[in-house]
């Protein structure tokens, strides 16, 4: 009998991560769905539930848990409905789900509730804001972990998983950026009709707990890009509380040095990455791709503290001007040595072996906490 794995995507981001184990478990003869809801659903993100149509070989359901002002509880609630109806009908033998994102708390806790064998993508991470909060919390709700490093191994234990539950895989993200992206980086700009010969690539995300300062925090940093005089292909934030007063500042940005995007197809954001002269803002991407890629990066801001520490990642608070203009005056354009701190971009062939491994489905339910942690 083929064993039913179900995957929870609630953001492009998120599915970026997601995607290359779900072709591995197809291609290795999974019985392969996803389950597609949050940011994916709404217009004004780009509607990137497209993006997961185009996955062949896998089942899709979506689901709408949200509008565009949604508060969280309510998302929360809306999605455990949504999907307690779902997995009774259709009884997944594993649901996996990503990092932080409420739409997997959620899904986490229907598994939990139902007894069905949730695993966990990159759990163990510290990110310096209330979201590490449901990370931690999808992490004892979970079956098993996957993780992306030797340090989230050590914070799963600690939070008293066992070690036959956690498993080091990397970043599955990195795996795409390993290997050619199949477009070019002039068919990408034609794509999106990106003028700029030479760019720098921005994402700005809300802190959840910072809301009430967001705008300002926006405006502080994009007019430190606009007085650096560079070109910038900006990407719009997630759906976060305090997204509306960033993508207020945005809208004032020149449109001769600002390209502004809802979102990206993972392939054409790779190979946009690859050839940027820097990135800047606080999406992951600049704390875990950008060192896996030798791309400089400026992190911005409270929500990837302590994420990483690679040479090639300078940290600021937006208000810290002169150190922005600094870092774009300096490494701009610099090319580092490829960072491996999260992996060499072969998670997913990881994830597949162990999931074909007998001893993975063999344990009980039952999770007891480990007091030697």
């Amino acid at each position: 009998m083929t064993n039913k794995l179900l995957f929870v995507t609630g953001t492009r981001a998120d599915f970026g991560k997601l995607e290359p184990l779900a072709v591995a478990a197809r291609d290795a003869g999974f019985d392969v769905g996803f389950w597609v809801t949050g940011m994916h659903m709404l217009d004004q993100y780009g509607l990137t539930k497209i993006e997961v149509q185009r996955v062949q070989g896998v089942t899709v359901k979506e689901f709408l848990n949200q509008d565009s002002d949604t508060p969280q509880d309510l998302i929360l609630a809306n999605t455990v409905i949504g999907f307690s109806q779902y997995v009774a009908e259709h009884r997944p033998d594993l649901v996996i789900v990503h990092g932080d994102r409420i739409e997997a708390l959620a899904c986490a806790i229907v598994c939990a509730t139902n007894y069905i064998r949730c695993a966990h993508i990159e759990g163990g991470e510290v990110s310096g804001t209330i979201d590490e909060v449901f990370r931690h919390c999808n992490t004892k709700l979970a079956y098993c972990h996957f993780v992306s490093s030797d340090t989230a191994v050590e914070r799963v234990r600690r939070l008293g998983e066992p070690m036959s539950s956690i498993f080091k895989i990397g970043s599955p993200e990195l795996d795409f950026h390993a290997r050619p992206s199949g477009v070019t980086l002039p068919q990408v700009r034609a794509h999106y009709d990106i003028p700029f010969d030479e760019y720098g690539v921005c994402t700005f995300h809300p802190v959840t707990s910072e809301k009430e300062t967001m705008g300002q925090q926006a405006k502080e940093l994009f007019d430190a890009l606009c007085a650096s005089h560079r070109h910038f292909v900006v990407i719009l934030p997630n759906n976060d509380p305090g997204s509306q007063d960033i993508v207020s500042v945005i809208d004032r940005l020149p449109k001769d040095r600002f390209r502004v995007l809802p979102s990206m197809r993972f392939a054409h954001f790779s190979e946009l990455m690859k050839h940027a002269a820097c990135i800047v803002g606080n999406s992951s991407a600049g704390v875990r791709e950008a060192p896996f890629l030798g791309v400089p990066s400026l992190d911005v801001g409270t929500r990837q503290n302590a994420r990483s520490v690679a040479p090639s990642i300078t940290s600021v608070h937006a208000t810290e001007t002169d150190k922005i203009m600094d870092f774009l005056q300096m490494e701009w354009g610099r090319r580092y040595d490829n960072d491996a701190e999260f992996g060499q971009g072969a998670a997913a062939e990881q994830f597949v072996n162990i999931l074909q491994s007998d001893d993975f489905w063999s344990r009980g339910f039952q999770k007891v906490f480990q007091d030697d942690a």
